[in-house]
């Protein structure tokens, strides 16, 4: 990746620039994934009702804690600890979408019996104790989506009857009584996808027909209360629609086809943007403005271009299973990287947590064990119920205080302040809509300038033996390596440990260390020293330390889950002091952050 997505904090929340699609700004969660449970399955679909996630698919066991638990293909947990809550019905088949409304979660699926009582296709659930609502209904075909809005829950899949009424793959029912309701809206085949828009619901799909009009080729939109079709719309997508997200402005639509779509289609069907993948894109949500995309695929294409089996042609960068889009239309460097085959189901958003849930069939998300459910955000809650963010340190060198030092974007206070030797004086230049730092030239001798970065010792600096993430953005070309040079440090190797981010030898590889005593690094093996932008990330979560360069886990290492540093000294940055031996940095630095728990 030529280009560093720059990362800002801005009111707490991590803002990040896009370069592949030319600048722009965006709010973002964080890439790497918080501790939640495990599922033994696939699962299908997610949904928020404020701190509550709900989950359903084919598992019959979920983990979470040390504790493995019978949960038949619906679950429930608190978003902000991560524990499984004692929500437990059981479905007696696969649970395919979820939707809230109110004190009520419904479901859709393969299912007969749902708490081993009839219900056929779709059931309301108490969102508290998991018992069935008095709704009950029997649906003749495969139900695909459900969405909530307008006083009901609408239905959406192959569907031919529900009660024995006619109904051509699309059905509501009072969310008031759970009877059913008038609204019939038709397609003339499969309805994948549903979305709830302020005066219109979205259909989504195989169809190329909606109530009989021939402008409607696999995404359309209805009256909420009459499904009459919305004739303005007229988007007419170029593959299968497999999920939507509605907005105040249109709708996001996530298509399948030989190389998957993300689109943004404006209120009358205008295609906005276009971002393509060489892989469906089975999910979308929308988050701050930000759009996030989820599938099967491994890349995201720099251009709209891909050839006949959807690999792209005019290059791409890595992005498996899931990717971020800014409101431009600017693909972002946010990359979980998940693994697996049919990857990303689902996404859900929750504005209140400022977070996203992804679900599917992965077990891994950036190099950690997250099995078939991951959840993204970037707040995390006091004991007094507030948000706040866990960056403890942040350095865009775009802006400075009175005294020149330079100001953390954190809120934490933790001013940079220029320590120098032998003439060295701090050198800015341009990058992206801001500046980054140049750091003195490769020179050997006692006479050489030296500059480094310090702040003022402070606790919230330590992470003890909590999760701990690091990084900066590095611009290094091949005649300013040498044998060792740091571009983060807190602590030496004895009297409270340390944490470090460098870069070893002339081959310029960059590496991750941290340790009390004895020093665990984590070694890339591809260099950095090529004259371009990357971005680098070091990773301790419990007993495991890892390194990703440009959001690609590069190198992964053991440690103590008990092993705590908690020292007195300053962080670093550009060296580890003024001195003639402290492995000056001689290229130039951006975005450098330190992010605690």
């Amino acid at each position: 990746m030529a280009n560093l997505h720059k990362r800002v904090l801005v009111a707490g929340i991590a803002t990040v620039l896009a370069t592949a699609g030319g600048p722009a700004f965006a709010e973002i969660v964080s890439p790497s994934p918080v501790t939640s449970p495990s599922f033994n399955g696939p699962v299908y679909a997610v949904a928020y009702r404020g701190s509550t996630v709900y989950v359903g698919g084919s598992f019959t066991k979920a983990s979470a804690g040390g504790r493995t638990v019978e949960r038949i293909r619906l679950a429930a947990f608190d978003s902000l600890t991560g524990a499984l809550l004692d929500w437990r019905p059981s479905a007696d088949a696969n649970v395919r979408a979820l939707a809230v409304d109110g004190d009520t979660v419904y479901a859709a699926g393969d299912f007969d019996r749902v708490n081993g009582q009839l219900r056929d296709s779709i059931a309301g659930l108490d969102a508290a104790g998991g018992w069935l609502t008095s709704m009950r209904h029997t649906v003749l075909g495969q139900p695909n989506a459900l969405a909530t809005g307008h006083g009901r829950v609408y239905l959406g899949g192959r569907i031919a009857a529900v009660d024995g009424l006619p109904r051509a793959n699309l059905a509501a029912f009072s969310t008031a009584t759970g009877e059913l309701e008038a609204w019939a809206p038709t397609t003339d085949d499969t309805v994948h996808a549903l979305a709830s828009g302020p005066d219109r619901i979205y259909l989504g799909g195989s169809f190329h027909r909606t109530n009989g009009a021939r402008s409607t080729l696999r995404l359309s939109a209805v009256d909420p209360v009459t499904g009459a079709l919305d004739p303005r719309f007229v988007p007419r997508p170029v593959s299968q629609v497999f999920a939507l997200a509605a907005a105040p402005d249109g709708v996001y639509a996530a298509l399948g086809g030989l190389g998957g779509r993300a689109v943004s289609y404006t209120r009358e069907g205008a295609i906005r943007w276009t971002r393509v993948f060489d892989g469906d894109a089975q999910a979308i949500t929308v988050l701050g403005g930000t759009v996030y995309v989820g599938g099967h695929f491994d890349s995201a294409c720099t251009t709209t271009n891909n050839g006949v089996k959807g690999s792209c042609t005019d290059g791409s960068v890595t992005r498996g299973k899931l990717a971020a889009v800014d409101p431009q239309g600017n693909l972002l460097a946010w990359a979980p990287q998940a693994n697996g085959v049919a990857g990303t189901r689902s996404l859900a958003a929750s504005p209140e947590l400022a977070s996203i849930s992804a679900v599917g069939d992965f077990t891994t998300v950036g190099g950690l064990p997250r099995k078939r459910y991951a959840e993204f955000g970037a707040f995390r809650r006091t004991e007094s119920g507030q948000l706040r963010s866990d960056y403890v340190a942040s350095y865009n060198f775009d802006t400075t205080v009175t005294d020149g030092t330079f100001d953390d974007g954190s809120g934490r206070g933790h001013l940079l302040r220029t320590v120098t030797r032998n003439g060295a004086t701090p050198k800015m230049i341009t990058h992206g809509l801001g500046q980054a730092l140049q750091f003195p030239a490769k020179c050997t001798g006692p006479a050489c300038p030296r500059l480094i970065l310090r702040s003022q010792p402070a606790l919230d600096l330590n992470p003890g033996n909590r999760p701990i993430r690091y990084g900066a953005g590095v611009l290094l070309s091949s005649a300013e390596t040498s044998s060792g040079e740091n571009i983060l440090q807190k602590g030496y190797s004895t009297g409270g440990g340390q944490y470090k981010l460098q870069v070893d030898g002339i081959s310029g590889k960059p590496s991750c260390g941290i340790g009390d005593g004895t020093i665990h690094l984590a070694r890339s093996r591809v260099s950095v020293a090529d004259g371009n932008w990357h971005s680098l990330e070091c990773r301790r979560t419990g007993s495991a330390l890892s390194l990703l360069v440009d959001g690609v886990v590069r190198a992964i290492v053991p440690v103590a889950a008990t092993l705590a540093i908690d020292t007195d000294a300053p962080l670093t940055v550009g060296g580890k002091g003024g001195g003639t031996d402290n492995d000056q940095f001689h290229g130039s630095l951006d975005d450098v952050w330190v992010h605690i728990g």
